[in-house]
């Protein structure tokens, strides 16, 4: 079954049980580019209907609306809000139309579900209309990267709450491993010996500062640009919207939101979402590094480092029996290539903006709410299917530290560096532990030297 709505390019059918219109039935035919629909992504459906609902209100306050048509439209805001006619809401993530189609499906959307709540007919619009009711006192320049933002802000939320638990994780592993000695490498040699609980200490501190920075750049979002309509001039809608909008979206969504220094500058430039996907990248690359840590320290185990056990999730290989890999910090590293290509995406639009607005919107929505939820979901696994059942070998880690020329180093305030590079040549030459070798001249027993292994291996500040 269909209804035929029409516009200035003609007749189009529309099908009967969905709640949008010709513009955006238009917009999903000539802009399926992702296969990701808006409905895929529920913050950013909340977001835009928090908008127009924040919206609804102003304009009833300031005598734009009638009292039937705001209850009719915040009432299917609200609808939209729980998760409904989700259906309906089918434009491209990445549609091209510089956010117009995306903003079109919402006011559709709302327009004809609040029509029915009236009584009204779907696509007539005689009782609420799309454009004059829905949309009254905005544009798409203004509501699009508005809702981007409280979608953004939302979305960081949960992320940084999983970054504060891997930290916890993290710090727990340094308390577990403080007495296991390690031995630390730079250029993947052989360097001074540590505490195994050293290096998941920084891990912890590391993730952390990552939580504090995007918190930080989180921040940076509650400044929207509504009222500013088309190009910042405020055309469009009444003295003293702004603030009245953004006090009832303030109380929707929650956030204590804020009007821009600049009105212009804040319809011409995306630049805080950059600065956000900047955090991202950082974070994202961050936890590759400690990821790509632990598949070197977890390697072998027989012919590789094997200092650090993985929980064993699954097997490793259709061929070799037993196998099993590091597939989780594996996944995390793969992120990070991810985030990082977003991110050069989420740069490269923000500079394409032109003159007084950036019609890039779409595609950096797009890649900012898929760098957030593969970080979201790849901090979830790495902390409860590899950092909390992380197990130390204790015996491998001290066979590598006692087995080392590392330890030289800790020797050297006891025997001085000709001594002891006289010994470690020697060491070099036959093969055998540099500890072992002291042992046997009578120089410093295997016990002494130990001890100031140890003693080495604590931090000095």
């Amino acid at each position: 079954m269909y209804r035929v709505e029409q516009d200035y390019l003609g007749e189009l059918q529309i099908p009967a049980a969905r709640l949008f219109g010709i513009n955006t039935a238009r917009g999903s035919e000539n802009l399926a580019v992702s296969f990701r629909a808006l409905s895929d992504m529920p913050a950013f459906c909340i977001a835009f209907a928090q908008c127009k609902w924040a919206a609804a209100l102003a304009n009833h306050e300031l005598g734009l609306l009638d009292a039937a048509q705001t209850n009719a439209i915040v009432r299917a805001c609200g609808e939209i809000v729980a998760g409904e006619h989700i259906e309906s809401l089918v434009i491209d993530l990445m549609e091209g139309s510089g956010g117009t189609s995306t903003n079109m499906n919402f006011n559709e959307v709302i327009a004809n579900r609040a029509q029915q709540l009236l009584g009204g007919q779907l696509g007539a619009y005689d009782l609420v209309h799309p454009n004059d009711h829905v949309n009254r006192s905005q544009s798409t320049n203004d509501v699009y990267p508005a809702a981007l933002k409280i979608a953004v802000y939302a979305l960081l939320t949960p992320l940084i709450d999983e970054l504060r638990r891997l930290s916890e994780s993290c710090q727990k592993k340094s308390k577990e491993f403080a007495e296991v000695l390690h031995l630390g490498r730079t250029c993947l040699q052989d360097a001074q010996p540590m505490k195994l609980g050293h290096l998941f200490g920084g891990y912890a501190s590391l993730v952390e500062r990552a939580a504090i920075e995007l918190q930080t750049a989180r921040d940076k979002l509650r400044t929207l640009p509504l009222g500013g309509t088309a190009i910042g001039t405020g055309f469009g809608a009444p003295p003293g919207y702004r603030a009245v909008v953004l006090r009832h979206l303030s109380k929707l969504t929650g956030i204590v939101l804020a009007p821009p220094g600049d009105s212009f500058d804040a319809m011409q430039n995306l630049d805080v979402f950059a600065r956000v996907s900047g955090e991202l990248r950082t974070c994202a690359t961050s936890l590759g590094k400690v990821a790509s840590d632990l598949i070197l320290l977890s390697s072998g185990p027989a012919a590789g480092l094997g200092e650090l056990r993985l929980p064993s999730v699954q097997a490793g290989s259709s061929i070799m029996p037993g196998k099993v890999n590091p597939v989780v910090p594996m996944a995390v590293v793969q992120i990070g290539f991810a985030v990082v290509g977003n991110d050069t995406c989420v740069a490269q639009a923000v500079q394409a903006g032109q003159l007084e607005i950036n019609h890039f919107e779409p595609v950096i929505a797009d890649r900012l709410f898929e760098s957030i939820r593969l970080l979201s979901n790849g901090v979830r696994l790495l902390r409860d299917k590899c950092i909390d059942g992380i197990e130390a070998d204790q015996s491998n880690n001290s066979r590598h530290v006692v087995n080392s020329m590392a330890v030289a180093t800790a020797l050297l305030p006891r025997l001085g560096y000709e001594a002891i590079s006289r010994y470690a040549r020697q060491s070099v030459a036959e093969s055998r532990p540099l500890v072992e070798i002291l042992d046997a001249a009578g120089v410093l027993s295997k016990a002494e030297a130990l001890a100031l292994i140890e003693t080495a291996a604590d931090p000095k500040f």
